[in-house]
Protein backbone atom coordinates (compact mmCIF):
# COMPACT_ATOMS: atom_id res chain seq x y z
CA UNK A 1 0.00 0.00 0.00
CA UNK A 2 1.23 3.48 -0.85
CA UNK A 3 1.70 5.36 2.38
CA UNK A 4 1.94 8.75 0.65
CA UNK A 5 -1.68 9.42 -0.19
CA UNK A 6 -2.83 12.78 -1.42
CA UNK A 7 -6.48 11.71 -1.70
CA UNK A 8 -7.01 14.55 -4.15
CA UNK A 9 -10.59 14.79 -5.29
CA UNK A 10 -10.75 16.55 -8.64
CA UNK A 11 -13.70 15.25 -10.60
CA UNK A 12 -15.55 18.08 -12.35
CA UNK A 13 -19.14 17.43 -13.36
CA UNK A 14 -18.28 17.22 -17.05
CA UNK A 15 -16.06 14.19 -16.37
CA UNK A 16 -18.89 12.24 -14.75
CA UNK A 17 -21.15 13.31 -17.61
CA UNK A 18 -18.52 12.19 -20.15
CA UNK A 19 -18.36 8.68 -18.71
CA UNK A 20 -22.13 8.43 -18.82
CA UNK A 21 -22.25 9.61 -22.45
CA UNK A 22 -19.47 7.21 -23.46
CA UNK A 23 -21.45 4.30 -22.05
CA UNK A 24 -24.45 5.44 -24.09
CA UNK A 25 -22.27 5.39 -27.24
CA UNK A 26 -20.45 2.13 -26.51
CA UNK A 27 -22.36 0.01 -29.03
CA UNK A 28 -21.24 2.38 -31.82
CA UNK A 29 -17.55 2.34 -30.85
CA UNK A 30 -15.18 -0.04 -32.67
CA UNK A 31 -11.76 1.03 -31.38
CA UNK A 32 -10.39 3.17 -28.54
CA UNK A 33 -7.43 5.53 -28.94
CA UNK A 34 -5.92 6.19 -25.52
CA UNK A 35 -3.53 9.14 -25.53
CA UNK A 36 -0.59 9.07 -23.13
CA UNK A 37 1.84 11.88 -22.33
CA UNK A 38 5.26 10.51 -23.30
CA UNK A 39 6.87 12.39 -20.41
CA UNK A 40 4.76 10.55 -17.81
CA UNK A 41 3.92 7.20 -19.45
CA UNK A 42 2.69 5.63 -16.22
CA UNK A 43 1.07 8.60 -14.50
CA UNK A 44 -0.93 9.60 -17.59
CA UNK A 45 -2.14 6.06 -18.35
CA UNK A 46 -5.87 5.84 -17.73
CA UNK A 47 -6.81 3.89 -14.63
CA UNK A 48 -9.35 1.26 -15.58
CA UNK A 49 -11.30 1.35 -12.35
CA UNK A 50 -14.47 2.27 -14.20
CA UNK A 51 -13.89 -0.30 -16.95
CA UNK A 52 -14.38 2.21 -19.76
CA UNK A 53 -14.90 0.07 -22.85
CA UNK A 54 -12.32 -2.50 -21.80
CA UNK A 55 -13.80 -4.94 -24.31
CA UNK A 56 -12.86 -2.71 -27.26
CA UNK A 57 -9.56 -2.96 -29.19
CA UNK A 58 -7.24 -0.20 -27.98
CA UNK A 59 -4.31 1.73 -29.42
CA UNK A 60 -1.99 3.57 -27.03
CA UNK A 61 -0.91 6.82 -28.67
CA UNK A 62 2.18 8.39 -27.11
CA UNK A 63 1.76 12.13 -27.60
CA UNK A 64 4.41 14.80 -27.00
CA UNK A 65 7.05 12.26 -27.98
CA UNK A 66 9.24 15.12 -29.17
CA UNK A 67 9.31 16.46 -25.58
CA UNK A 68 10.27 13.27 -23.77
CA UNK A 69 13.50 11.50 -22.89
CA UNK A 70 13.17 8.91 -25.64
CA UNK A 71 15.52 6.38 -24.05
CA UNK A 72 13.39 6.25 -20.89
CA UNK A 73 10.01 6.52 -22.61
CA UNK A 74 10.89 3.74 -25.03
CA UNK A 75 11.27 1.42 -22.03
CA UNK A 76 7.62 2.08 -21.20
CA UNK A 77 6.58 1.58 -24.80
CA UNK A 78 8.31 -1.80 -24.82
CA UNK A 79 6.60 -2.66 -21.51
CA UNK A 80 3.13 -1.81 -22.84
CA UNK A 81 3.78 -3.67 -26.08
CA UNK A 82 4.88 -6.75 -24.13
CA UNK A 83 1.51 -6.59 -22.36
CA UNK A 84 -0.11 -6.90 -25.79
CA UNK A 85 -0.90 -3.26 -26.49
CA UNK A 86 -0.61 -1.61 -29.88
CA UNK A 87 1.50 1.55 -29.50
CA UNK A 88 1.97 4.50 -31.87
CA UNK A 89 4.26 7.48 -31.21
CA UNK A 90 3.28 10.93 -32.46
CA UNK A 91 4.87 14.37 -32.53
CA UNK A 92 1.82 16.63 -32.57
CA UNK A 93 3.94 19.79 -32.69
CA UNK A 94 4.59 18.87 -36.32
CA UNK A 95 1.72 20.26 -38.41
CA UNK A 96 2.59 17.64 -41.05
CA UNK A 97 2.52 14.70 -38.63
CA UNK A 98 1.96 11.44 -40.51
CA UNK A 99 -0.97 9.28 -39.39
CA UNK A 100 -0.24 6.46 -41.84
CA UNK A 101 1.02 4.09 -39.12
CA UNK A 102 -1.97 4.82 -36.88
CA UNK A 103 -4.47 4.21 -39.69
CA UNK A 104 -2.65 0.99 -40.60
CA UNK A 105 -2.75 -0.28 -37.00
CA UNK A 106 -6.43 0.66 -36.75
CA UNK A 107 -7.27 -1.18 -39.97
CA UNK A 108 -5.39 -4.26 -38.73
CA UNK A 109 -7.51 -4.28 -35.56
CA UNK A 110 -10.66 -4.22 -37.69
CA UNK A 111 -9.42 -6.64 -40.36
CA UNK A 112 -11.56 -9.63 -39.34
CA UNK A 113 -14.72 -7.56 -39.07
CA UNK A 114 -14.13 -5.89 -42.42
CA UNK A 115 -13.41 -9.23 -44.13
CA UNK A 116 -16.67 -10.67 -42.78
CA UNK A 117 -18.56 -7.69 -44.15
CA UNK A 118 -16.93 -8.07 -47.56
CA UNK A 119 -17.71 -11.80 -47.62
CA UNK A 120 -21.40 -10.91 -47.15
CA UNK A 121 -21.27 -8.42 -49.98
CA UNK A 122 -21.27 -5.43 -47.64
CA UNK A 123 -19.03 -2.39 -47.91
CA UNK A 124 -16.24 -1.81 -45.43
CA UNK A 125 -17.60 0.16 -42.52
CA UNK A 126 -16.29 3.47 -41.29
CA UNK A 127 -14.31 2.72 -38.15
CA UNK A 128 -15.72 4.58 -35.16
CA UNK A 129 -12.96 5.48 -32.71
CA UNK A 130 -13.30 6.86 -29.21
CA UNK A 131 -10.47 9.25 -28.25
CA UNK A 132 -9.65 9.06 -24.54
CA UNK A 133 -7.00 10.65 -22.36
CA UNK A 134 -6.29 12.69 -19.29
CA UNK A 135 -6.61 16.50 -19.52
CA UNK A 136 -3.94 18.36 -21.50
CA UNK A 137 -2.52 15.22 -23.10
CA UNK A 138 -2.97 16.72 -26.57
CA UNK A 139 -6.31 15.25 -27.61
CA UNK A 140 -7.63 18.36 -29.31
CA UNK A 141 -4.37 18.92 -31.20
CA UNK A 142 -4.36 15.25 -32.20
CA UNK A 143 -7.91 15.49 -33.52
CA UNK A 144 -7.28 18.72 -35.42
CA UNK A 145 -4.19 17.21 -37.06
CA UNK A 146 -5.96 13.95 -37.88
CA UNK A 147 -9.11 15.62 -39.23
CA UNK A 148 -7.01 18.13 -41.16
CA UNK A 149 -8.67 21.28 -39.90
CA UNK A 150 -9.44 23.04 -36.65
CA UNK A 151 -12.50 21.32 -35.22
CA UNK A 152 -11.51 20.94 -31.56
CA UNK A 153 -10.59 23.67 -29.12
CA UNK A 154 -6.99 23.53 -27.92
CA UNK A 155 -5.34 24.99 -24.86
CA UNK A 156 -2.41 24.26 -22.59
CA UNK A 157 -4.66 23.69 -19.63
CA UNK A 158 -7.13 21.03 -18.49
CA UNK A 159 -10.85 21.23 -19.17
CA UNK A 160 -10.91 22.83 -22.64
CA UNK A 161 -13.12 20.21 -24.33
CA UNK A 162 -16.51 19.74 -22.66
CA UNK A 163 -18.74 17.84 -25.13
CA UNK A 164 -18.80 14.62 -27.16
CA UNK A 165 -18.90 14.93 -30.94
CA UNK A 166 -18.26 12.60 -33.92
CA UNK A 167 -15.75 13.95 -36.45
CA UNK A 168 -14.87 12.79 -39.96
CA UNK A 169 -11.23 12.32 -40.97
CA UNK A 170 -9.57 11.97 -44.36
CA UNK A 171 -9.31 8.20 -43.82
CA UNK A 172 -12.05 5.66 -43.07
CA UNK A 173 -11.99 6.65 -39.41
CA UNK A 174 -14.61 8.60 -37.48
CA UNK A 175 -13.40 10.13 -34.21
CA UNK A 176 -15.43 10.68 -31.06
CA UNK A 177 -13.81 13.54 -29.14
CA UNK A 178 -14.21 13.56 -25.37
CA UNK A 179 -13.20 15.87 -22.52
CA UNK A 180 -10.13 14.80 -20.56
CA UNK A 181 -10.95 12.23 -17.92
CA UNK A 182 -9.28 11.67 -14.57
CA UNK A 183 -10.08 9.10 -11.93
CA UNK A 184 -12.08 10.47 -8.96
CA UNK A 185 -9.23 10.17 -6.45
CA UNK A 186 -5.50 10.54 -7.04
CA UNK A 187 -4.06 8.61 -4.14
CA UNK A 188 -0.34 8.67 -4.97
CA UNK A 189 1.81 11.75 -4.37
CA UNK A 190 4.06 10.75 -7.25
CA UNK A 191 1.21 10.49 -9.75
CA UNK A 192 -0.49 13.67 -8.54
CA UNK A 193 2.71 15.69 -8.74
CA UNK A 194 3.64 14.27 -12.13
CA UNK A 195 0.19 15.19 -13.45
CA UNK A 196 0.45 18.69 -11.98
CA UNK A 197 3.97 19.15 -13.37
CA UNK A 198 2.61 18.44 -16.87
CA UNK A 199 -0.49 20.62 -16.35
CA UNK A 200 -2.94 17.71 -16.39
CA UNK A 201 -4.62 18.91 -13.20
CA UNK A 202 -5.38 22.51 -12.39
CA UNK A 203 -2.58 24.37 -10.68
CA UNK A 204 -4.70 25.35 -7.67
CA UNK A 205 -5.32 21.70 -6.75
CA UNK A 206 -1.80 21.35 -5.30
CA UNK A 207 0.43 24.00 -3.71
CA UNK A 208 2.54 25.70 -6.39
CA UNK A 209 5.67 25.31 -4.29
CA UNK A 210 5.15 21.58 -3.95
CA UNK A 211 4.73 21.11 -7.70
CA UNK A 212 7.73 23.34 -8.48
CA UNK A 213 9.92 21.47 -5.98
CA UNK A 214 8.85 18.17 -7.55
CA UNK A 215 10.04 19.42 -10.93
CA UNK A 216 13.34 20.61 -9.46
CA UNK A 217 13.77 17.30 -7.67
CA UNK A 218 13.24 15.29 -10.86
CA UNK A 219 15.68 17.50 -12.74
CA UNK A 220 18.20 17.19 -9.93
CA UNK A 221 18.00 13.38 -9.94
CA UNK A 222 17.71 12.65 -13.65
CA UNK A 223 18.66 15.77 -15.62
CA UNK A 224 21.18 17.70 -13.61
CA UNK A 225 22.61 19.31 -16.74
CA UNK A 226 19.22 20.94 -17.40
CA UNK A 227 19.15 22.29 -13.86
CA UNK A 228 22.54 23.89 -14.46
CA UNK A 229 21.69 25.13 -17.94
CA UNK A 230 18.31 26.63 -17.08
CA UNK A 231 18.87 27.94 -13.56
CA UNK A 232 22.64 27.86 -13.01
CA UNK A 233 22.05 25.50 -10.09
CA UNK A 234 23.98 22.26 -9.60
CA UNK A 235 21.90 20.84 -6.71
CA UNK A 236 18.83 21.62 -4.62
CA UNK A 237 20.26 20.87 -1.18
CA UNK A 238 19.48 24.42 0.00
CA UNK A 239 16.02 25.13 -1.44
CA UNK A 240 15.99 28.70 -0.07
CA UNK A 241 19.20 29.45 -1.94
CA UNK A 242 17.74 27.79 -5.04
CA UNK A 243 14.71 30.07 -4.94
CA UNK A 244 16.88 33.11 -4.30
CA UNK A 245 19.09 32.27 -7.28
CA UNK A 246 16.11 31.79 -9.62
CA UNK A 247 14.37 34.83 -8.15
CA UNK A 248 17.37 37.05 -8.90
CA UNK A 249 17.55 35.67 -12.43
CA UNK A 250 13.89 36.44 -13.24
CA UNK A 251 13.60 39.69 -11.30
CA UNK A 252 11.56 38.18 -8.49
CA UNK A 253 13.93 39.01 -5.63
CA UNK A 254 13.36 41.91 -3.27
CA UNK A 255 14.43 42.88 0.24
CA UNK A 256 16.73 39.91 0.57
CA UNK A 257 14.30 37.16 -0.43
CA UNK A 258 12.66 35.64 -3.46
CA UNK A 259 9.01 35.96 -4.42
CA UNK A 260 8.28 32.29 -3.86
CA UNK A 261 5.03 32.20 -5.83
CA UNK A 262 6.59 33.84 -8.88
CA UNK A 263 9.57 31.53 -8.79
CA UNK A 264 7.31 28.48 -8.45
CA UNK A 265 5.15 29.67 -11.34
CA UNK A 266 8.27 30.20 -13.46
CA UNK A 267 9.50 26.65 -12.85
CA UNK A 268 6.10 25.17 -13.70
CA UNK A 269 5.75 27.38 -16.78
CA UNK A 270 9.22 26.36 -17.98
CA UNK A 271 7.85 22.83 -18.39
CA UNK A 272 4.44 23.94 -19.67
CA UNK A 273 5.94 26.22 -22.31
CA UNK A 274 8.44 23.49 -23.32
CA UNK A 275 11.54 25.47 -22.36
CA UNK A 276 12.46 22.38 -20.38
CA UNK A 277 12.05 19.29 -22.53
CA UNK A 278 13.61 15.92 -23.35
CA UNK A 279 12.42 14.77 -19.93
CA UNK A 280 10.57 11.71 -18.65
CA UNK A 281 9.55 11.67 -15.01
CA UNK A 282 8.15 8.11 -14.75
CA UNK A 283 10.87 5.50 -14.58
CA UNK A 284 10.62 1.84 -15.52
Amino acid sequence: MNENKTNINWYPGHMAKTKRLIKEQQDLIDVVYELIDSRIPKSSKMEDKDNILLNKPRVLIFTKYDLCDKEETDKWIKYYEELGNKVVKLNLNDSNVNFKELVSVTNDLMKNIQEKRLSKGLKEKEIRVLVLGIPNVGKSTFINRFVGKSVANTGNKPGVTTNLVWLKTKSNVLLLDTPGILWPKIESDEVALNLAAMSAIKEEILPLGKVAYHILEKLNIYYNEKLIERYNISNIDDIEEVYNTIGKKIGAYKNGEADYNRVSETIINDVKSERIKDITFDRK
